[in-house]
């Protein structure tokens, strides 16, 4: 499906987009945008991979004009651009609307506008039962691309979004910060050592991707069935793999931290279709009568359960072991 295609990544500086371009400069891609704010990390990605299929787009999401030009001529969007550190997001909760609210939304308008074919946007399980501003901001991007997709055309793009848990050793998560403090010989900053986290590799990020923008219809969000650990094991797990035994400093939990993690809630799982490795949730697509809403229930829903990294396969420290080995960061790591 994309041979001979252009694709285009907001955000695509990021973990995510790295591990994209990995997937893809070899194939029959015809071209790949990078869009992103930052000169420098667009540079860097420049000069290390020297490909010609790389065009690379300074703007902002936030920007539709930047947006909109960008994508000229694009036939397929995954719109990775966010912010998505918790605290950050608690302390400057405009910030988090901006980008992934209004941002989403200039995506989706522009897609529109612009002819595009498919469009994927990638959220997170904190837009299940969100307790933080980023959560919430990322479950208000997935309501406006369900909105959206109840209006496009059938001539528009297929929109879609994509709902996943931790992505093990990205920027910024929990792996890299342990790895520093074991090696620089520092307690290990545990929040709470039984808040429970989903375990996905960035592989397995875009694996989903592919999954949705293959099977989407308008509307659905897509979620990799993904096992989980206890902080407390994950820390242990990494501690025996660098044969370190730095003491662990419980920390309390941080601003707009959950203590497990929800990917689909039970309202979801009442209408979610079991692909196997993959959940796909359909779109709400009830209109405005009310009754629909308030009259009309669906009693089993009270029987279900929510989807969570509690009640998810439980990896004990062998079992995380063993999944950290896999990921190329963590052997480059042990090889440092």
């Amino acid at each position: 499906m994309f041979n001979d295609k252009v694709l285009m990544i907001t955000g695509g500086t990021g973990s995510f987009g790295n591990t994209v371009l990995k997937r893809f400069l070899d194939t029959n891609v015809r071209e790949i945008r990078v869009f992103s704010r930052d000169e420098k990390k667009q540079e860097d990605m420049r000069i290390a991979l020297a490909n010609d299929k790389l065009k690379f787009y300074i703007g902002d999401v936030r920007d539709y004009d930047s947006v909109s030009q960008a994508m000229v001529g694009v036939d397929y969007i995954f719109h990775a651009a966010a912010l998505k550190q918790v605290p950050s997001c608690e302390f400057y909760p405009m910030e988090a609307v901006r980008t992934n609210v209004l941002g989403t939304e200039n995506v989706l308008n522009a897609a529109i506008a612009t002819g595009a074919k498919r469009v994927v946007v990638l959220s997170t399980d904190k837009a299940v039962y969100p307790i933080n501003a980023m959560g919430i901001s990322k479950a208000m991007a997935e309501k406006l691309m369900v909105a959206k997709s109840r209006m496009i055309p059938s001539s528009g793009p297929v929109i879609c979004a994509t709902r996943y848990g931790n992505v093990m050793a990205s920027r910024g998560s929990v792996i890299p910060l342990f790895i520093s403090q074991l090696k620089a010989g520092e307690p290990l900053t545990v929040t709470d050592p039984n808040m429970t986290r989903f375990l996905m590799s960035l592989e397995d990020s875009v694996d989903l991707v592919l999954h949705a923008f293959e099977h989407a219809e308008q509307g659905d969000i897509f979620v990799q069935k993904a096992p989980a650990s206890t902080v407390a094991d994950l820390a242990q797990a990494l501690k025996e793999l660098f044969s370190r035994d730095n003491p662990i400093k419980i920390i309390g939990t941080r601003h707009g931290e959950k203590l497990y993690e929800s990917l689909i809630s039970r309202e979801e799982m009442a209408k979610a279709e079991d692909m196997s490795r993959y959940y796909r949730i359909p779109a709400d697509n009830r209109d405005l009568n009310y009754k629909k809403f308030f009259v009309e229930g669906e009693q089993h829903i009270s029987e279900l359960d929510d989807y969570t990294s509690h009640n998810t396969e439980r990896l004990n420290i062998q079992g995380i072991k063993d999944v950290l080995l896999k990921l190329d960061y963590i052997q480059e790591q042990l090889d440092a």
